[in-house]
Order: structure tokens, then C-alpha cells, then sequence
């Protein structure tokens, strides 16, 4: 949705030299620009190209080191053209709200100051379907949601 010619995921390590044929590729028909997107945890496969883990946090959690600065390295060095990492956190994100994200954001916190005044705490709001319902905080972090495989190779016949 964002117009991005390749995407990096945490649940497929990416192959460089792929990413950078691409993105050369680009270059070579004549465009000014490529945009590639970057998930936070995204890694290259083992041994392509120099990589900083980030460790782990004092509870055990992954802690992530920058992996569009990485890449962004990576491929200048690659491709001799000048790449720089824009990190959504630090500029808006989303652009501007439809009437539709409005109405929504309207419903969960209408949703939100009902559950407090019925004293539902520990508990979230989040949309099933058409329905905002009231999720334990538990359960809404209790597995790792990820992006599944066929849902990854359908994005990829259009980029």
C-alpha cells in the first residue's frame, strides 16, 4: 500500500544479492528512486552481509539494531547510489485520517471509557470484523502474530 518496490520481513531472512538486483534494476530502467520497506526484526540470510543482532534485553526479549541503517549500507555500498533509512517512529505516520479511521477511533474509545466505568481493566479494545469487542491484555500478547507465508507470496507478485 505504501508504493514500496521491496519488502523485508521478519519471517523470510532476505537474500542481498537479490534485494540489490532488484533495487538495481530500478535504476537501470531509468527510475530516481526506489523505496524499500524494512520490518523491525527483518535479517538477511546467514552470511550475506554484515549484520548487527542488538542482543537481548534484560527480559529476554530481541532487541533490534537498526536494520534500515543496515541496509541502507549495504546497498549504497552495493549499488554506488546514495540510499538513506527514514524510521517511521521519528516522522507521521499514516498521513491523513478517512472519515472511516475517524468513526473507528471514535468507537474504541467510546469502547474503552465504558469497559472503565463497568471496571473491565486489563483488558483492551480491538475490531472483529465490523465489532469492537474487549480483549484481555494477556491474550492479545500472548502469541507472536506474524505474517503468514502465502500472505507474503501474493505482495510479491506485485512488487
Amino acid at each position: 500500500a505504501a508504493g514500496a518496490h521491496a519488502v523485508v520481513v521478519p519471517e523470510r531472512p532476505f537474500d542481498i544479492e537479490e534485494l540489490a538486483k532488484k533495487v538495481g534494476e530500478r535504476f537501470a530502467a531509468g527510475k530516481r528512486f526506489a523505496i524499500v520497506v524494512a520490518a523491525e526484526g527483518a535479517k538477511p540470510l546467514p552470511g550475506t552481509m554484515d549484520f548487527d543482532e542488538g542482543g537481548k534485553d534484560v527480559y529476554g526479549h530481541e532487541r533490534f539494531a537498526g536494520i534500515a541503517r543496515q541496509l541502507s549500507l549495504e546497498l549504497e555500498e552495493r549499488l554506488g547510489k546514495e540510499a538513506r533509512p527514514v524510521i517511521l517512529g521519528h516522522v507521521q505516520r499514516g498521513g491523513t485520517p478517512t472519515a472511516y479511521d475517524r468513526v473507528l477511533a471514535t468507537r474504541f474509545g467510546w469502547h474503552a471509557v465504558e469497559a472503565v466505568h463497568r471496571g473491565e481493566f486489563g483488558r483492551m479494545t480491538a475490531l472483529r470484523g465490523t465489532d469492537i469487542v474487549m480483549v484481555p491484555l494477556a491474550q492479545a500478547v500472548e502469541t507472536l502474530k506474524t505474517v503468514p507465508a502465502d500472505r507474503y507470496a501474493e505482495a510479491e507478485c506485485v512488487l
